[in-house]
């Protein structure tokens, strides 16, 4: 059984590129043998993330998640049964929040600052899906 997990989480020290990029590299050489897919974003000290696969390892991951020491507040945004991948093509693609506009933001959300913390998981998984459409993605 195919499941989706959207979190949020707020880092504990600021994220060089160099440490953004090695858990990148970490993700996509594990997550091929889990089944795991998904998308992650970072900014202002604050991690978003959406998983896909099995139930069993999704799970597992985001008990690893939850202990993991880099981050703190982390809040469960959305969990679903799926029938299909939504990020099938990415073992760990990355949102390039640069290329975020304020009007995009301002479309989901209460502010034109992206703040998860404030956000449902429903208009997080649109705004993602925008991303996607937009090419802010970037996945190797």
């Amino acid at each position: 059984m195919l499941v989706r997990l959207m979190y949020a989480s707020r880092a504990n020290a600021p994220m060089s590129e160099q440490e953004l990029s090695l858990i990148l590299k970490q993700s996509r050489e594990h997550n091929p043998a889990e089944g795991i897919t998904g998308l992650l974003c970072y900014t202002d000290g604050v991690f978003m993330q959406v998983l896909e696969g099995g139930r069993d390892a999704i799970n597992a991951r985001y008990k690893h998640i939850v202990s993991d020491t880099r981050h703190h507040d982390v809040i469960l945004l959305s969990y679903t049964e799926i029938g299909e991948r939504q990020f099938a093509g990415w073992s760990m693609g990355q949102a390039n929040l640069q290329r975020l506009n304020l009007g995009l933001v301002l479309k989901y959300s209460e502010t034109g600052k992206l703040d998860p913390y404030r956000m449902s998981g429903h208009a997080l998984m649109a705004l993602f899906h925008e991303l996607v459409a937009s090419g802010a993605i970037a996945c190797n």
